[in-house]
């Protein structure tokens, strides 16, 4: 009863970390810090190049996130440091986020560095959490516990981004002067909530010692070759090869959707408040819903869930580019809701179970970096093709071209052979 008990603690302390840092990319990525930027921030500048500014800070920081997860995987592997690193990552970030409180109008360059440093603390943070993944969860039980997180994340990160937007629409009511010093206090709402439900992670999840961990100047040369040395083994790990080439092409249509919807809303003359709302919709359906593809990934096979998610986005896609009215924005962040959590929770999930359990946080430094490079691809390819063509919503057609060759692949992915050929790497 008590290892039992350990158990759960280890994944629900596990699992509020994702509680904990999607405050950041609700509150401030996707909902407050775009539109306070403009309007505070950037106040008087034009909308065209605090929108350049805006988009260089986003491509900056991902790019950033790119190039170290996979050293920063091997370094972590080699010293047994996941934990120390994800804390590392976080007190960046929380520290970054707290600060944006303290920034004055008109300080955009400010604004800007402490964003982009935020968003390296929650991307690098990411890597080192997915990774001690394979220390909480038995293989069995990947998909649900997975699932678990990015449903807590969903949730948590709702739950706070509906205080915060109540306190930008009734100030008074929480003894503020007005919006712009409740958008402010909400960045140090987030960084509270960051650090307070990254405890239970810390305290409770274990990682295995390594002999390397006490000496980091050995860890980090042993990290570099170890880095090189992965190169190769994701070459011969064919099957992982293949699931990282299917997944870089429909993560990335799931990320531009994330990143450019309000954008596209706002570019179809739909209200800003109308757009908040469709993305708190977006958050609570979420929670349930990756719960149940936890569930449907067992039950009917991870690959084939996450099949099933990426013709769901195929048929979004298809429908928002003749989109016409409010409703269907509404309807559209339901249907979003009922699958992002599942095909980002599943993809982690299989992931794990077709690579080295002792290189996890290196070959999860590919993972990310794969995520880190759409988020720089993808809305440069629909801004492209947005200016080619002169229509945003031709510029969705691009993002169904991308699930429909990420689906391709991802069938050819043989998840048995994956699981195999990494237990016989792990033997030596």
């Amino acid at each position: 009863m008590q290892q039992n008990d350990m158990d759960k603690k280890r994944v629900y302390g596990w699992a509020l970390y994702d509680w904990a840092n999607s405050a950041f990319a609700t509150t401030v990525i996707a909902g407050f810090f775009p539109v306070f930027f403009k309007q505070y921030w950037s106040a008087g500048t034009d909308v065209t190049v605090s929108t350049f500014q805006l988009g260089l800070a986003n491509s900056g920081s991902s790019l950033v996130i790119m190039l170290l997860a996979p050293v920063l995987g091997a370094i972590a592997d080699c010293g047994g440091a996941k934990k120390r690193f994800l804390f590392s990552f976080a007190a960046l970030g929380v520290l970054s986020t707290g600060a944006l409180f303290l920034v004055e109008a008109g300080a955009w360059q400010l604004a800007i560095l402490l964003y982009v440093l935020g968003n390296i603390g929650f991307a690098g943070g990411n890597v080192f959490y997915d990774a001690l993944i394979v220390f909480v969860a038995p293989e069995r039980k990947l998909d649900a516990i997975s699932a678990l997180g990015f449903a807590l994340g969903y949730l948590g990160g709702g739950l706070l981004f509906a205080v915060n937007v109540s306190m930008t629409l009734w100030p008074e009511a929480f003894g503020l002067a007005d919006a712009a010093e409740a958008v402010r206090l909400s960045f140090v709402a987030v960084a509270l909530w960051w650090a307070l439900f990254s405890i239970p992670l810390l305290v409770f999840v274990r990682e295995p010692s390594t002999s390397a961990q006490a000496v980091p100047g050995r860890a980090v040369r042993s990290g570099l070759r170890q880095l090189r040395a992965t190169f190769r083994e994701i070459r011969r790990l064919r099957v992982v090869f293949l699931f990282l080439a299917a997944y870089w092409l429909y993560i990335d249509g799931v990320d531009t959707i994330v990143r450019m919807a309000v954008d596209y809303g706002l570019a179809l003359g739909f209200p800003s408040d109308s757009l908040i709302v469709a993305l708190l919709i977006t958050q609570f359906v979420g929670f349930p819903a990756a719960l149940f593809f936890g569930y449907l990934g067992g039950r009917i096979g991870t690959k084939r869930a996450i099949g099933i998610a990426i013709f769901v986005y195929i048929g979004v896609t298809l429908w928002a580019v003749q989109m016409q009215a409010v409703w269907e924005f509404y309807a559209l962040a339901t249907v979003i809701g009922l699958v992002q959590g599942g095909i980002q929770s599943l993809s982690r999930s299989m992931y794990a179970r077709i690579i080295p359990p002792s290189q996890a946080a290196e070959f999860f430094g590919f993972y990310n970096m794969l995520g880190k490079f759409a988020a720089v691809l993808g809305p440069v390819l629909v801004g492209v093709t947005s200016m080619m063509t002169g229509s945003p919503r031709v510029s969705l057609l691009a993002i169904t071209a991308m699930f429909i060759i990420g689906a391709a692949l991802l069938y050819f992915v043989d998840e048995e052979k994956g699981r195999r050929m990494a237990l016989e790497l792990e033997r030596g």
